[in-house]
């Protein structure tokens, strides 16, 4: 018997949570959702959300920055774990020209043999975020068996 699963959100480290949050509203077009603090961690919680998508932004007082390593796609790779959201979009070059044009931090984009692309950019904060030029699925449910 399988258990359908379903995207909830990706959760984001950052120093500066005022900042990150006008980032990814003025660069990606995310409104916040709420925010909230989780004393238990401690950390401040921002739920910002574009349609479906939904990011927490947590900003922890001790946290410390992201080895220089993880800031650089090919490189992260050497680093077990996590390595990056990646988010579809129709057009990934039109897309990537539109939020260049609003001063993010384009890190590559790539060409496939196929006619498709890929890019990657980083955050206010050095963190990468991917785009992939990838239809939009009308029933994106996976299934753990």
């Amino acid at each position: 018997m399988g258990q359908e699963l379903w995207f909830h959100h990706v959760g984001v480290s950052v120093a500066d949570m005022d900042a990150s949050i006008a980032w990814w509203r003025d660069c990606l077009g995310f409104v916040q959702l709420r925010r909230y603090v989780i004393e238990s961690i401690p950390a401040e919680v921002a739920v910002l959300g574009n349609g479906a998508l939904h990011v927490e932004l947590l900003c922890r007082p001790d946290a410390r920055a992201a080895d220089a390593e993880r800031r650089i796609p090919d490189d992260d790779l050497k680093t077990h774990g996590t390595k990056h959201v990646a988010f579809s979009v129709e057009d990934v070059r039109g897309f990537i020209a539109t939020i260049a044009a609003r001063g993010v931090d384009v890190v590559w984009l790539k060409e496939f043999p196929d006619g498709r692309a890929a890019s990657f950019i980083r955050d206010n904060e050095g963190n990468l975020i991917e785009f992939v030029q990838w239809p939009k699925v009308a029933d994106p449910r996976a299934e753990i068996a």
